[in-house]
């Protein structure tokens, strides 16, 4: 089947590379890698599915990610309509472009379909961030393997498994936020410019990137930085994730009877000036980790969701940094045991400090288990041999 594959056509039409991330984290990754090739080859066009980063980087964005972006099985339905309308405008464009690459990130369930539909029509499939299959629904590896041409994964443990099931080719690239979280001023520099203070204990709240996720957990959050404010001498932050509208965070901080600043567009910087971090369980755990903060983390979905999934899951902890280290580096609250009580409970043991030096040891060595950085150039590297080699599975 015929592909658009190279620059020298009759009609000198262009690559074409069809990207498509479903949530905030997708976005800022895909955003990275469409700039990574970009300088490899400026001539690519991009287009698909993702949101603000991917815009900037360049894509030519069809469906904004932030419409289809949901937590958990009962939570997704409210999203439904869009996921359905999205899916059907990159099935017909998938088949009406034939783009020469299709890179998948993340955003499984929607995703892997895709992936099927390309590898039906001899589209070649490059799959960035793969489906957690070692956490739950473990039997979809093999159809995975049938779907798709190439993976590059994040986690060192993924690679034997993938390989194993018969994927083409597999690289474990390292994870791209060993790149990007890294604060670029001081403590003091930061705290200043958002009116803290550097004297006072600094905890930064983050309640998550999806509004059901941020609308279950800021109330307890909020609550506890009451309560732990007239314990200690104690100042907050709220790291705003890009699809939250900032509105509805300013009406709950509103309610709140403590100060609380909102943050956006410096959060590493925000983050890695805070002495502890409340945060949703999700990419966020891995951002703190990196940064070595002390964390609770908090899981919270509908009780259906939550049902569903614990059907499903099989890990022993939610939250990355925890399965990465193989062990509870850092507490996990779950559904019920969200509450303020839990969540001071917790901060007042990780502020101990031989409770905080020996978090800081163990995210380090979670940190040099995440790789190298360079992770968004080598799979860069994997994109521009596959469109070299187009449907071979051949990557350096």
């Amino acid at each position: 089947m015929a592909r658009n594959t190279t620059h020298s056509s009759a009609d000198q039409r262009p690559l074409e590379v069809m990207l498509v991330a479903g949530e905030a984290s997708g976005d800022a990754r895909g955003a990275e890698l469409v700039r990574n090739l970009r300088q490899r080859d400026p001539s690519v066009e991009f287009f698909g599915m993702g949101g603000a980063d991917l815009r900037q980087a360049g894509m030519r964005v069809v469906y904004d990610s932030a419409k289809v972006a949901g937590v958990g099985f009962s939570e997704i339905f409210g999203s439904l309509r869009h996921i359905w309308l999205a899916y059907r405008l990159l099935r017909r464009l998938l088949l009406d472009a034939r783009p020469a690459l299709l890179i998948l990130i993340d955003f499984p369930e929607f995703n892997m379909r895709l992936a099927r539909i390309a590898r039906r029509h001899g589209i070649t499939v490059l799959y960035y961030i793969s489906p957690q299959v070692w956490a739950w629904r473990r039997y979809r590896i093999r159809r995975i393997a049938a779907s798709v041409d190439a993976m590059a994964v994040v986690f060192p443990f993924e690679a034997d498994l993938y390989r194993a099931s018969g994927v083409p080719t597999v690289s474990f690239v390292g994870h791209p936020l060993v790149d990007v979280v890294n604060p670029s001023q001081d403590r003091e520099t930061s705290l200043r410019a958002t009116g803290l203070d550097r004297g006072k204990l600094t905890v930064a709240l983050m309640p998550g990137s999806r509004e059901k996720e941020v609308g279950s957990l800021i109330g307890p959050m909020l609550e506890a930085a009451g309560v732990l404010a007239r314990e200690r001498d104690a100042q907050f932050l709220l790291i705003r994730a890009s699809t939250i509208d900032r509105s509805a965070l300013e009406q709950a901080v509103s309610a709140s009877p403590v100060d609380v600043r909102i943050v956006e567009g410096d959060a590493y910087n925000m983050l890695a000036a805070a002495d502890l971090v409340w945060v949703a369980s999700g990419t966020a755990t891995l951002e703190a980790g990196l940064l070595k903060k002390p964390m609770v983390i908090t899981y919270r979905l509908s009780p259906l969701s939550y049902w569903l999934g614990r059907l499903l899951v099989r890990v022993d902890h939610i939250g990355m940094v925890n399965i990465i280290a193989g062990e509870r580096v850092v507490p996990e609250l779950i559904q019920d045991e969200v509450t303020a009580e839990r969540i001071l409970a917790e901060t007042r043991r990780m502020l101990q400090p031989e409770t905080q030096n020996a978090v800081v040891r163990k995210l380090e060595m979670v940190r040099q288990r995440l790789g190298p950085p360079g992770a968004p150039g080598r799979v860069a590297d994997m994109a521009m041999a596959l469109l070299a080699h187009p449907g071979t599975g051949t990557s350096p």
